[in-house]
């Protein structure tokens, strides 16, 4: 059996249909003090089947899930997998350290802590129209 996920229930929030397909990492963000805090839910995943990584002011969080379970009892034998991936990219904001940015794995949960940067310079400035 193909389950297909149509148009017709693509709401955030349609009520008895779940995120079957749903490939994205659930995440929070949040300051604390200077520091922004990035959290994503990864239940069932291993840490070191999560992967952070940083380029050009894009933070991206991949994780994979791989689960596989047997059983043989009286003559018949079960076999039942799952697996899948899912990613989330957040961009950064400008100024930010790249090479400060920490990652933690504890009890299904993926804590980033990005600390703030220095302050861009601005690149805008108001040029004084004289007479000609």
């Amino acid at each position: 059996m193909t389950l297909v996920r149509h148009k017709l229930f693509d709401f955030p929030d349609f009520p008895g249909w779940p995120d079957l397909f749903d490939d994205r990492l659930r995440v929070e963000e949040k300051r604390d003090g200077d520091d922004l805090v990035i959290r994503a839910e990864v239940p069932g995943v291993e840490p070191k089947d999560v992967d952070v990584s940083v380029h050009d002011g894009v933070l991206t969080v991949m994780a994979e899930r791989q689960e596989k379970s047997e059983t043989e009892e009286e003559g018949r034998f079960r076999s039942e997998f799952r697996y899948g991936s899912f990613t989330r990219s957040i961009v950064l904001p400008t100024g930010v350290d790249e090479e400060a940015i920490t990652a933690d794995c504890t009890d299904g949960v993926v804590e980033v802590r990005v600390p703030a940067g220095a302050a861009p310079t601005p690149t805008a400035r108001k040029i004084e129209v004289g007479p000609s």
